[in-house]
């Protein structure tokens, strides 16, 4: 008992550690703030509607009214029934948000080291390494926080592989059921997309070795193993599996059928266009910012501090001090090809040396993957930049072609390099390799990296002209002499950044050096190294996450401030919506914090109200606009913002007299162009069979209102001498929306794009739209079934365990 107390006991103590190091780096926490993430504030505004009408009446609506329209809220934080997995990962994440998603990282690659078999002082050494690698820092910074948690749980899934593939079959399964469940519960599904493109390359090189060795027998019975423990970590998260893939057809991802542009150009992509899918491609030349910070002059918003030289010649300008060290604060001195970045993907110099020095001692299957994963990932972020590669996967490999930011792969570097660098240190330290081996690696590493820092150094001006793209406009605003003058300042922190990384490299070097020298014990050599990444990493991360994003609670979570015009507009409380013209209304959350909004901000809008948006609401179709029931525009004025209502809107419902049928989408779409949407609809030919006729007769008496409305069910009243076809000015979804009348089932099918219509049968009725979605409940119970098997197998496994000891 005492034996294995003392063996957990390390453990304990490195917990406590993460723990520890977690609160401190985000320590205004434990002042009761928290950080301001420009992304969360987005969520927070498209969530609203959801969270409040959960708060009132208990319930789930699946559906809000608050973002384009209307849509699911499949996307926006749902909660599912029986989603048990999401409890779990409420458990992992106590600490207070974003230290929660630092302690992740650091706990997951502690299991993976462990099962690596690596010492827990390096193990720990590899936790700080992975967790402050600046890209991961900086993500949570903006807000990013499902990618960060689909990254922190990245590891747990490896582990498990490995451990099947080690025979270790009980073990592997359960770690990698759970990992993969927690993974998937993440909600990222591009990260976790890239992580089965890491596996493939794992799975490839373990084939591989297998077939080398006669080893195939096991080989498959491991990779059946897994299988069985994906299936069930996908079926705990079916609901919202089901639910993503329903709602992806609906959205950007998906093909609405539509094949021509505003322009009328044709358009006849699978997935998201090409420029925007390799929008942010890292430069070639730029990926030594791995190594170097600020290689490409670091961040778009740079603090270069009042000693640089942008600062003087603001002055020189005519700003005062302050305004001069305002701009100095956020100056734009990247200069690479990306239209925007945050931070520099910066994995440490003092972790990249210990990644080359790891090559020369490393050998076998592991260094293969890793190398492998990691060339991958930086060869695949260079999209439109090796587009021979890139081309390929969009064209080819299935999904991929679904995500953007081509860039965002390099995680994957952020992952294998540390994991590649511990082990290389615990072969180092730990295992029987002769001195002279040693030597030679950490003589090519030094070589390496310090010859690539020095090189730089020494030529910088033959390789950089520190020109950005975006220099001509700034000559323009503020004349050639500023340019100069950033130029400088580019110069400056790319040279102070690569004497920092040479000076890194050397005292890693020595520190290893003088360990093999026998000048001090290898427990000091350990703590040294812990420091000198610590400094490293730590420091970078500081430039661009620091106490100065922490806010007040309450202005994080009510991130926006009702202006006089939505004071105004929400003395209306009927139900309508808002278009905002003072800004980017289409690409924010503003509007749907305060109101039913045209716009909102989401990664994967619905696909045809983003045509239409391309189509018509950008150019202010007040026809468009009309049957979207937009009653009051938000208009910018000298003195601000004024609410302005629109006296034509079409309601919530009306009655159409003409109805045109077309073919397609794009005759559809086109169909809308001109015509008076209050009395003529246009409908695709797929849904002519509901259609009795063309031409309808609509008496002046007849009516139709709206006389009850919640995000998830809307009831109207109406009479009419005649039957007749009416419009509903709601967001046609096939999937999940029901409509009676007097409570009997009817069918509905989609007009004007977008919108709801029906027929309706003459006199007088109730009209009642439900949201409930099958996929919901089908999912549900799968992952009940999944669950619990799920929780029969832990335990089962952990009674053979004991039993076996």
């Amino acid at each position: 008992m005492n034996f294995s107390f003392k063996k957990v006991l390390p453990h304990i103590f490195v917990f406590l550690g993460f723990i520890v190091l977690s609160l401190a780096y985000f320590y205004p926490v434990l002042q009761g703030k928290e950080i301001f993430q420009s992304d969360i504030a987005q969520y927070i505004g498209m969530a609203r509607q959801q969270n409040e009408f959960r708060a009132e009446t208990g319930e789930e609506p699946y559906w809000t009214d608050a973002a384009f329209g209307g849509m699911p809220t499949y996307q926006l934080g749902a909660n599912y029934p029986h989603n048990y997995v999401k409890k779990i990962d409420s458990l992992l994440r106590f600490l207070p948000r974003p230290a929660d998603y630092l302690f992740l990282y650091f706990i997951g690659i502690y299991i993976l080291f462990l099962v690596l078999k690596v010492d827990y002082r390096l193990a720990f050494l590899g936790a700080l390494a992975f967790g402050f690698s600046t890209y991961l820092i900086i993500i949570l910074g903006v807000g990013h926080n499902a990618k960060a948690h689909a990254i922190a749980y990245m590891p747990w899934v490896l582990g498990g592989i490995l451990l099947c593939f080690r025979r270790k079959y009980i073990t592997g399964f359960l770690l990698l059921a759970f990992g993969m469940a927690l993974e998937i519960s993440a909600n990222h599904f591009q990260m976790t997309f890239y992580l089965l493109l890491l596996v493939l390359v794992l799975g490839l090189i373990y084939l591989i070795d297998a077939f080398r060795k006669k080893e195939l027998p096991h080989f498959f019975k491991a990779i059946g193993v897994m299988v069985i423990a994906v299936i069930l970590a996908v079926g705990a998260n079916a609901t919202n599996l089901l639910a993503t893939q329903e709602y992806a057809d609906f959205s950007t991802r998906g093909d609405t059928g539509l094949t021509i542009t505003p322009e009328g150009t044709p358009d006849k992509s699978d997935g998201l266009d090409y420029t925007y899918i390799t929008e942010y491609s890292y430069g070639i030349l730029e990926s030594f910012n791995l190594f170097i910070p600020r290689f490409m002059g670091g961040s778009s918003a740079e603090n270069v501090g009042t000693d640089s030289a942008i600062y003087t010649q603001l002055l020189q300008l005519g700003a005062n001090p302050i305004q001069a060290a305002q701009f100095a604060e956020s100056a734009p001195t990247y200069w690479g090809d990306q239209p925007f970045v945050g931070a520099p993907a910066y994995v440490g110099a003092t972790v990249l040396f210990l990644f080359v020095f790891a090559l020369f001692l490393v050998r076998g299957r592991l260094k293969w993957w890793i190398v492998g994963g990691t060339l991958l990932a930086l060869l695949l972020s260079w999209g439109k930049n090796f587009g021979l590669l890139t081309d390929f996967f969009i064209n080819y490999v299935p999904l991929y072609n679904k995500f953007r930011a081509v860039s965002s792969i390099q995680v994957l570097l952020e992952l294998c390099i540390p994991v590649l660098a511990i082990v290389g240190l615990c072969r180092f330290f730990f295992r029987d390799e002769t001195p002279e081996r040693k030597q030679y690696a950490l003589k090519w590493a030094t070589i390496i990296t310090g010859g690539i820092a020095l090189i730089f150094l020494l030529f910088k001006g033959m390789f950089f002209s520190f020109t950005g793209a975006s220099d001509g406009v700034l000559i323009q605003q503020l004349g050639p002499e500023f340019v100069r003058a950033l130029k400088e300042d580019r110069r400056a922190v790319f040279t102070a950044d690569a004497i920092r990384s040479l000076v890194l490299v050397i005292l890693t070097a020595a520190v290893l050096w003088l360990f093999l020298q026998e000048k001090y014990k290898r427990n000091i050599a350990i703590l040294a190294l812990g420091a000198l990444i610590l400094f490293d990493l730590v420091a970078v991360d500081r430039r661009y996450v620091d106490s100065d994003d922490f806010v007040k609670s309450s202005v994080v979570n009510r991130p926006f401030q009702a202006n006089e015009a939505d004071r105004e507009i929400m003395k209306d409380d009927g139900h309508y919506r808002v278009l905002d013209l003072s800004g980017s209304s289409f690409n924010t959350a503003r509007t749907s914090f305060f109101h039913n909004s045209i716009g909102g901000y989401h990664a994967a809008k619905p696909g045809r109200m983003q045509e239409l948006y391309d189509f018509y609401i950008s150019q202010n179709n007040l026809q468009v606009l009309n049957m979207l029931n937009t009653k009051y525009f938000i208009i910018p004025t000298k003195e601000g913002v004024v609410a302005q209502q629109n006296p034509e809107t079409n309601g919530n419902a009306w009655f159409v007299r003409e109805v045109k049928v077309v073919e397609n989408a794009n005759e559809e779409i086109l169909g809308l162009d001109g015509i008076n949407t209050g009395k003529v609809a246009v409908v695709d030919n797929d849904f002519a069979e509901y259609l009795p006729q063309q031409n309808f007769t609509v008496d002046s008496s007849a009516t139709i209102e709206l006389i009850s409305y919640q995000p998830n069910e809307l009831k109207y009243r109406t009479t009419a001498q005649n039957e007749s076809m009416a419009v509903f000015s709601e967001i046609y979804y096939p999937n999940g929306w029901q409509a009676y009348i007097d409570g009997e089932e009817v069918p509905h099918f989609r007009a004007n794009y977008v919108l709801r219509a029906m027929m309706v049968p003459a006199g007088e009725h109730e009209i009642t739209f439900k949201f409930e979605p099958q996929v919901v409940k089908t999912g549900s119970s799968i992952a009940l079934a999944s669950s619990v098997l799920l929780g029969l197998l832990l335990i089962g496994g952990i009674f053979y365990g004991i039993k076996r000891r």
